[in-house]
């Protein structure tokens, strides 16, 4: 099934095809109006869909190479995510749909952000995901396909969020994730510990406490001392937050004595994360996965192979869908 895909939850318009062999494209447009804001603008977003989306579908078909008649169903992010820019994209999917006279598939965004390993690898069923993004941090008991289990999430700011607003606190733009992450690379982790909260207490996770720290830490700093200390502040605050993922996923695992375990969304691409939870899986003797770079951030690729999935399942939505 040749399948159309749009992603449009928060502030990137995303479209993708995927045919019997494979991904074709991920086209992927940006929202450059809100880093003057240090954060996405809700009605700002929205209207940059608006004014994007029909030509990052274009691009998605020309570079796929396939054009809107070889298309036999529309995939489209359902939630959660910004009202207004979700109503952009199943507007958009619906009037294709209904035109066209094929089938819709609503998808949620955060299983999405799970099956996007599914891209490129083949995860064995039951598993792990540690779903990590700028609005989210979830431990998720995947035990078949779409038959999920939340056994952990954020009790306040999710991981993302955290690296966002510290981000924000050191003067870098925004979205600061990739920024700390470069920056943390040539620093020291150990150079000053920030707090891991709740990292004896149960699977849940808490992200609040440490930007109050990393605020109060950095008021007692000169300017000068904090840039010529921004790679060690960076690597500690990397630390501080892949250290609690990864004792909390490696708690999940020892819970459910699951074999194979995942690493999806935005923060998922953070290189010490990565780094800590492989060598844990190494220890554990589990198997770990995670998705290509470009397919961890928001993407249509992901809402694509889920769509898949839910089409094989025949999970077909009908055009009254609304957003989650």
């Amino acid at each position: 099934m040749n399948i159309l895909a749009i992603e449009s939850s928060c502030d990137d318009t995303s479209a993708a095809v995927l045919t019997d062999q494979g991904i074709q494209s991920n086209i992927i447009a940006s929202q450059s109006v809100h880093l003057k804001f240090g954060g996405v603008v809700p009605e700002l977003a929205s209207r940059a869909h608006q004014k994007t989306i029909t030509q990052t579908v274009e691009q998605a078909l020309e570079e796929a190479d396939v054009s809107i008649e070889d298309i036999e169903a529309i995939a489209v992010t359902q939630g959660p995510g910004l009202l207004g820019s979700l109503l952009v994209g199943i507007c958009f999917a619906k009037g294709l749909a209904l035109s066209r006279n094929i089938p819709l598939i609503g998808v949620n965004h955060m299983a999405a952000h799970i099956y996007a390993n599914f891209i490129d690898h083949e995860p064995d069923f039951p598993l792990i995901s540690l779903t990590v993004s700028g609005g989210h941090t979830q431990l998720v008991h995947v035990k078949s396909a779409f038959k999920h289990e939340i056994i952990g999430e954020t009790r306040d700011d999710a991981a993302g969020e955290a690296f966002d607003k510290i981000g924000k606190l050191l003067g870098l733009p925004y979205p600061a994730g990739p920024h700390m992450d470069k920056l943390a690379k040539e620093g020291d982790p150990n150079f000053h510990k920030f707090p891991q909260a709740l990292l004896h207490k149960g699977l849940d996770f808490s992200f609040s406490g440490l930007k109050t720290s990393v605020l109060y830490y950095l008021q007692e700093k000169e300017d000068e001392w904090i840039q010529d200390h921004l790679n060690d502040i960076c690597a500690s605050v990397s630390f501080a937050i892949a250290e609690v993922l990864v004792k909390k996923l490696k708690k999940a695992i020892q819970k459910t004595g699951v074999k194979t375990v995942l690493l999806a969304g935005g923060v998922s691409a953070n290189s010490m994360l990565r780094e800590k939870a492989q060598q844990m899986a190494n220890e554990m003797d589990v198997q770990l996965y995670y998705a290509k770079i470009s397919y961890c951030t928001d993407n249509a690729a992901m809402i694509a192979i889920t769509g898949k999935m839910k089409a094989e399942r025949g999970q077909f939505d009908d055009l009254d869908m609304v957003p989650l």
